[in-house]
């Protein structure tokens, strides 16, 4: 009796779902501030760019109390609100894709994409990683992929792989694209921009080690897909295999709008905004060409926000942990922690000391540009003083801290997209545990390389 109560209870208990996790760190950081003596670095501003940078060497303890539980519990609102930005791109975006897939174009175009590729998955799938590892590499892309996760996951299914695969060949091969990338704004140019290097230098190599991640990467999941399928998804015998005139002039569309977006990004200065009304404007056209009409595409909408609050609150949820860190004062101190030690050791076992740093301090920072910021012009000075070049210096953060995205939980779009992956977070890290410490090793190794040949 006893036995099968207790075989009951093992059966009925689930691993939190992401909600529970990110109150469950939000409220762990919450009392770090009870724990962390508070300190800070002095701040000046950027002589040519529009923020702050870190003084080195001034980092002082402070007189500071810790936060109350009111104010933990207030982060949480105030958290939504400074992500309100991105909330709103994923509700646009997100609901802009719902109106096109009433439409029935996404699923004509995917139905005729898995028929062309039948017999060659493979390449099927190497083509999609490539193409979200560029998205990575030129904007990195990560929080746009939460609206594109349905189509991934029936996608994937019509190739007979799972939703492991499927998360794997986007936001996975989205944040090796920006972890590596030679050219990410939000990534590499911040942090060469605030270490006092030229923009986007030191290309070639970044690129060269792009390449091999990727390559890696690509290789682990088609083999993970070959050894793990599934039933395929096969079509109702009436639907057609073909793409309807209306059909076509959604997808090509919504592959303009894409290009818009790209362009946008990386020669307008567009921010979330732009993204937003870009795509509140695109899922408006769908819905008309696709016959929905006035009103459909406004149900439609409607129905597509309630599809993606859940995701919307989670990124919301993950800023409040931001939010605690720096009301809370204790963020320098970590990085004070962290980094000062690194100065003792010698420089190639510094240089591995400063990923691994970076690593863990992406745990409590989600904000890869902000952790940019904030560790650079720390960082930058203390390798001069051991006689590691700056752009090595940048590499370790790269390789360190944006390749965690993979796995850290307090990354809301990791979390918003495993979710609705139907994935919870204990069996994602079990499954991506592995291939990230392959790439993360293979970083390290190029860290080291970079130390022999003198990278600068």
């Amino acid at each position: 009796m006893l036995g099968s109560k207790t075989e009951q209870n093992k059966k009925s208990w689930q691993f939190p779902d992401a909600m529970v996790i990110m109150l469950a760190f939000i409220l762990f950081v919450g009392l770090l501030t009870y724990v962390v003596p508070q300190g800070s670095y002095e701040r000046v501003p950027h002589p040519t760019q529009d923020f702050e940078t870190v003084v080195p060497g001034s980092f002082h303890v402070i007189d500071a109390r810790p936060l109350s539980v009111f104010q933990i519990l207030l982060a949480i609102p105030e958290g939504i609100v400074a992500a309100g930005e991105l909330v709103v791109l994923i509700l646009l975006l997100g609901a802009c894709f719902y109106v096109i897939e009433k439409t029935g174009a996404l699923r004509e175009g995917i139905v005729h994409l898995t028929n062309i590729f039948e017999g060659r998955e493979a390449f099927a799938l190497m083509i999609v990683s490539g193409a979200f590892a560029a998205g990575g590499a030129l904007n990195g892309m990560q929080e746009e992929i939460i609206a594109l996760t349905p189509v991934l996951l029936y996608f994937t299914s019509r190739l007979g792989h799972d939703a492991f695969v499927a998360i794997s060949i986007s936001y996975g091969s989205a944040v090796i694209g920006a972890a590596f990338s030679p050219m990410n704004p939000f990534g590499v140019a911040v942090a060469q921009n605030a270490a006092g290097l030229p923009l986007l230098s030191g290309g070639t190599f970044r690129l060269i080690v792009l390449i091999l991640a990727f390559v890696v990467w690509t290789v682990a999941i088609i083999r993970y897909g070959n050894q793990n399928r599934v039933t395929k998804l096969i079509s109702d015998n009436n639907e057609s295999t073909g793409i309807s005139k209306r059909s076509q002039i959604i997808l090509s569309l919504t592959a303009l709008a894409f290009a818009i977006m790209v362009y946008g990004l990386l020669q307008l200065g567009w921010g979330f905004n732009e993204m937003s009304a870009e795509f509140f404007v695109l899922g408006i056209v769908a819905g008309l060409i696709g016959k929905l009409g006035i009103n459909g595409t406004s149900k439609a909408y409607m129905e597509g926000f309630k599809e993606m609050i859940f995701a919307a609150m989670i990124m919301g949820l993950a800023r409040s942990i931001t939010v605690i860190l720096e009301e809370g004062q204790i963020i320098d101190t970590i990085i004070y922690a962290l980094f000062q030690p690194v100065q003792y050791l010698p420089t190639g076992l510094a240089a591995i000391s400063m990923m691994i740093s970076q690593a863990i301090l992406h745990f409590p920072v989600p904000s890869y540009s902000g952790q940019a910021l904030m560790t650079m012009p720390v960082l930058a000075p203390l390798s001069d003083l051991i006689g590691l070049s700056r752009q090595v210096c940048v590499l370790t953060y790269q390789y360190g801290g944006i390749l965690m995205d993979t796995l850290v939980p307090t990354n809301g779009a990791l979390m918003a997209i495993i979710s609705i992956a139907g994935i919870s977070y204990n069996r994602w890290l079990k499954f991506v545990v592995k291939p990230t410490l392959i790439i993360v090793l293979l970083g390290a190794i190029a860290v080291l390389v970079a130390i022999l040949i003198g990278y600068e």
